[in-house]
């Protein structure tokens, strides 16, 4: 199920998520002056929305693009849920390592998520449901524990996998 793509994730698709991430390392230091070699306190981005935004979306596409560029890799990466991984991962390192926090990775991942969704439909099969894999889109734009603000429904609504 998911537990096992994400194990084997790192592992088997090594050499497309490493490339994927370089690419976010060579747009942090090409854009924003960001030197990933050799982080230091203070010299980190600050972690808002729209970096977050930003990062994600150039790496997740830049993804996007090369899955649909080399179809042998897309079909290597079964069913769309180990691509989904792949390119999540990928944006999550990027936004993480650029701003030195954590929350900003989980948005960046939740962002490509989405991105999947909207741009080839689904995630893929054995269990690798939208609701499951995205959080907050807007966890960086206010405080989730100051009440229920946004949209309340998940992304896959009406479809849930289980009602």
């Amino acid at each position: 199920g998911v537990g096992f793509t994400q194990y084997a994730t790192a592992a088997y698709t090594g050499n497309i998520l490493d490339e994927f991430t370089y690419y976010g390392m060579d747009y942090l230091k090409d854009k924003y002056d960001y030197d990933y070699t050799a982080p230091a306190p203070g010299h980190t981005l600050e972690p808002t929305q729209d970096l977050v935004n930003d990062l994600a979306t150039e790496v997740n596409l830049n993804a996007m693009e090369q899955y649909e560029q080399f179809p042998t890799m897309m079909e290597d990466h079964f069913g769309g849920t180990q691509r989904a991984g792949v390119m999540a991962a990928a944006c999550g390192l990027t936004c993480s390592i650029g701003t030195g926090n954590s929350n900003a990775g989980l948005n960046g991942w939740y962002l490509s998520m989405l991105m999947h969704k909207e741009g080839w439909s689904r995630l893929g099969f054995f269990g690798y449901d939208l609701q499951d894999q995205c959080g907050s889109a807007n966890s960086l734009a206010m405080d989730a524990d100051r009440g229920l603000m946004g949209e309340l429904r998940g992304p896959n609504y009406p479809n849930y996998a289980m009602k």
